[in-house]
């Protein structure tokens, strides 16, 4: 049997995948057309609406609001959607930390709906038995940059007159049955912080096709002004959300590389694809064909079951990550997380809990990542993943 480079055996490849933020000519010269024109915060206005422009223009939206950062977004869409404290949002506990706390932040409340076994996305056939009367919205999280079932979620929404809101933080570009990510909800929002494949160092965005709910959202993230008023007329309670004009800057250059960038990822993620589903021990997660298109900023992939019950995901993760592939173990379901238990408690007096087994059992044994960078590799980067993740795969069977 073939030595573990983590056992002191020779790691499939010590060659680097490609370094993330990727940045040049076009970033420097704009953040110094921003340094120049001494317009450096929110209020200047030169850069900020282009890139609210492009980003909406990507996604076919009717309105893009800039925001200091993805979780802000969030807690501005709900509130802006109509959701009040002790209203409750339906969400899915297999996703980052914001997605709950972003609700927690004004007092609504998180409820867990689990996500599909075979896509890791909330599972709209349990969504309508965790429908309460005090139910006011689903955020879907769009996970990796594969979009929820949003055809079955805005069905449900209507029927019970919900809104949505997408969690489209990782789904910069991404589009189900041809509508862009972020516009088949009532709003939908974006992170641009350092991981994420639009890149403004931190920063967000909220998309909406509704002139009230983006006059709003506006009115929220700039104080409570309205946008035709004075500079003290102030007739929402509001707050200094706005992103600067340096991170517009540094936006808009960055967008200007996400459609070959999306070409890239998408070749190399289905030839990885190709790969993974031949190795022994780990399935690859499965695409709904009315993803019509998808942003790639994670490479999902699960041990089976039988493999998951015999070691852990954490000595799967060290080993392939020994051989040279950067393998992450992801989230901790969030259902299970002490801090958004507490904060639900804090704002509800009770002790809620959710049973989300797979989410539960995906974070604990079975899911891992590859974040985007990986995927703006060439050709032989991908058989060099699928080779160094069957040495392991192999060495436990």
């Amino acid at each position: 049997m073939v030595k573990l480079a983590i056992d002191g055996g020779v790691p499939t490849r010590t060659k680097s995948f490609p370094d993330w933020p990727i940045y040049g000519e076009m970033e420097e010269r704009l953040l110094l057309e921003v340094l120049h024109s001494g317009k450096w915060g929110g209020t200047g206005r030169i850069q900020l609406p282009e890139a609210e422009k492009q980003f909406a223009a990507i996604h076919d939206a009717k309105h893009a609001i800039t925001v200091v950062n993805g979780t802000v977004a969030i807690t501005i869409a709900l509130q802006a959607a109509g959701v009040q404290p002790g209203d409750e949002v339906i969400m899915p506990p297999y996703t980052f930390f914001a997605t709950a706390s972003a609700a927690l932040m004004f007092g609504a409340i998180p409820v867990f709906v689990d996500v599909e076994e075979n896509t890791l996305l909330l599972d709209a056939s349990k969504v309508e038995a965790a429908i309460t009367p005090r139910t006011k919205a689903i955020v879907p999280v769009h996970i990796g940059g594969a979009m929820a079932d949003m055809t079955q979620l805005k069905a449900i929404a209507d029927k019970y007159k919900l809104r949505i809101i997408e969690d489209s933080a990782q789904a910069v570009g991404a589009r189900w049955n041809g509508s862009g990510a972020g516009t088949i909800g009532d709003l939908g929002t974006f992170s641009f912080q350092s991981t994420k494949n639009i890149n403004s160092g931190e920063g967000g965005m909220i998309l909406t096709q509704s002139d009230e709910m983006a006059d709003l959202a506006w009115s929220l993230i700039n104080a409570g002004r309205v946008r035709s008023g004075e500079w003290y007329q102030h007739e929402n309670v509001g707050w200094n959300l706005r992103m600067t004009e340096f991170q517009a800057a540094i936006l808009i250059a960055q967008l200007s590389r996400l459609e070959q960038q999306m070409i890239t990822r998408e070749k190399n993620a289905k030839l990885l694809e190709e790969l993974m589903r031949q190795i022994e021990g780990i399935r690859v997660l499965d695409r709904d064909p009315r993803i019509t298109r998808h942003a790639n900023h994670l490479f999902l992939f699960k041990i089976m079951p039988e493999l998951a019950e015999r070691i852990s995901k954490q000595e799967v993760c060290r080993a392939i990550g020994a051989e040279g592939i950067p393998v992450h173990e992801g989230y901790v379901s969030l259902n299970l997380n002490p801090a958004i238990i507490e904060g639900t408690r804090k704002w509800t007096g009770e002790s809620r809990t959710y049973s989300c087994p797979v989410s539960e059992r995906a974070c604990l044994k079975e899911a891992l990542w590859m974040h985007q960078n990986v995927l703006l590799g060439d050709e032989q980067d991908m058989y060099d993943i699928a080779q160094g993740i069957t040495k392991v795969l192999k060495s436990y069977s």
